[in-house]
């Protein structure tokens, strides 16, 4: 009974959306925004699976699994649309978008939440540095549209030259004076040590990955768009995740990232558009799974399939609308712009 009476009392306590109601008029209205500049753009919106068979397989995206019936093949919760988005690329389409709904379990805090919302869109023969000037157009499209709906406080709007774009290795340079794409894994490590970052317990010292990753979030990401947006291009090879590798020395793959303010607001890819490729980069993401204790994903898709048949050169985005949403509205953590987080949904 007192269980039940806690229970009611909790209810009755989280009824009432984590942001308020006038925040949540203006996001109506954001998002209005962005899809009037989509469709000014050429751009037309598309809807595709929440819930699928298939699913992105990556070592450190954990989907929503729904597993009704074990004899069937269980459907995923997709964490982003990109699969079924490039099924109709591969069908034809030609510059789509999508606002919808992205799922990843274990991702719950200021910046996270397990459900999301992702603005996500695709255009046949253009390059990733053509992607990066139509971010900048939806930021400043977005922002603009907000200034008039904030009260007495800082100014938002954001300065009139173009976005500053940073290569990786650039960046490292920048924050900490030295490239590191060329870097090997002991080296990586005396940086750690140089920069006095501790090593978190269970992270194998041997992994490179790793600590590129380490040393990029503490030490690089938090000075990037610290006064004005900043894109973060051409990242290291085994991070391609989707992106196509262009053969430099060292290679680095065709992919970005904006900030502003030290926030990650989007990512970006030259997409990879070999099959074989793609195959390659699921198996070594299924064994990276496996050897960190997490069940691998299906490794045969539909978009394996429609790339076997020809997905055309092309550049996607998907950029975190709530986020975007945050800074252009002055909050500080994702509750203050959705109506129900996680812990009230």
């Amino acid at each position: 009974m007192f269980a039940t009476l806690r229970l009611m009392k909790s209810f009755v306590d989280q009824f009432r959306p984590a942001a308020d109601i006038r925040t949540l008029r203006i996001r109506a209205r954001l998002l209005a925004a962005v899809r009037s500049l989509f469709s000014a753009r050429g751009y037309w919106e598309v809807e595709t699976p929440l819930l699928s068979r298939d699913v992105v397989v990556d070592a450190h995206l954990e989907p929503f699994a729904v597993d009704d019936d074990p004899k069937n093949t269980p459907r995923f919760l997709q964490t982003s649309p990109e699969f079924g988005m490039k099924r109709l690329l591969a069908a034809g389409a030609d510059s789509i978008y999508q606002i919808t709904r992205g799922f990843r379990r274990d991702e719950v805090g200021r910046l996270h939440n397990p459900e999301f919302t992702i603005v996500e869109w695709y255009r046949a023969g253009v390059t990733y540095h053509d992607q990066m000037s139509l971010v900048e157009e939806v930021v400043r499209h977005t922002l603009d549209a907000a200034v008039p709906e904030i009260p007495a406080g800082p100014d938002r709007r954001l300065p009139a030259h173009p976005f500053r774009r940073l290569s990786y290795d650039a960046a490292f340079k920048r924050a900490v004076g030295r490239p590191v794409l060329a870097c090997a894994t002991l080296e990586l490590l005396e940086l750690c040590r140089e920069n006095s970052v501790a090593i978190p317990t269970g992270l194998q010292t041997g992994d490179r990955n790793a600590l590129l990753n380490l040393l990029l979030s503490e030490l690089v990401e938090p000075t990037l768009g610290e006064d004005a947006p900043e894109f973060l291009l051409d990242y290291p090879e085994s991070q391609a995740a989707l992106a196509r590798i262009r053969d430099d020395d060292p290679p680095v793959a065709e992919r970005f990232e904006l900030y502003l303010r030290g926030i990650e607001l989007c990512n970006g890819y030259q997409e990879l558009t070999d099959a074989g490729e793609l195959r390659q980069r699921i198996s070594e993401q299924n064994a990276m799974r496996m050897q960190n204790g997490r069940r691998p994903l299906p490794a045969e898709n539909r978009l394996l399939a429609a790339m076997d048949i020809g997905l055309p050169d092309c550049s996607g985005v998907a950029l975190g609308f709530d986020r975007l949403v945050m800074l252009a509205l002055g909050h500080d953590a994702l509750e203050d712009v959705i109506a129900f987080p996680f812990d009230r949904a």
